[in-house]
């Protein structure tokens, strides 16, 4: 059977999307996903869950060690990525009237 517009715009109605619920962290002031643990101190709910330092510590290490594999020194190497986030923003065109 043929389904007119108004009859397939009803069924539609209920697909809309909502915002994501966010809430802030008591303990950092962060602002976090609802019923998820606070990225930036690593609690949840008021007991500590993550430990964010040695998480960042460990990320570090593991950065300095693969530069050392590929034989450069690691303060190169993040000069080097600093150089790739620069030229991955995009620049503004200007052009001048003659």
């Amino acid at each position: 059977m043929r389904h007119t517009k108004g009859h397939t715009r009803n069924r539609r109605s209920h697909h809309a999307l909502t915002a994501p619920r966010i809430s802030s962290c008591p303990d950092c002031g962060a602002s976090h996903l609802r019923h998820r643990v606070c990225e930036t101190c690593g609690k949840y709910r008021g007991k500590q869950v993550v430990d964010v330092v040695a998480k960042i510590e460990k990320k570090n290490t593991r950065l300095k060690d693969k530069a050392r594999k590929m034989g450069i020194d690691p303060g190169e190497a993040k000069e080097k990525e600093e150089k790739k986030e620069k030229k991955e923003t995009p620049k503004k065109k200007t052009t001048t009237k003659k």
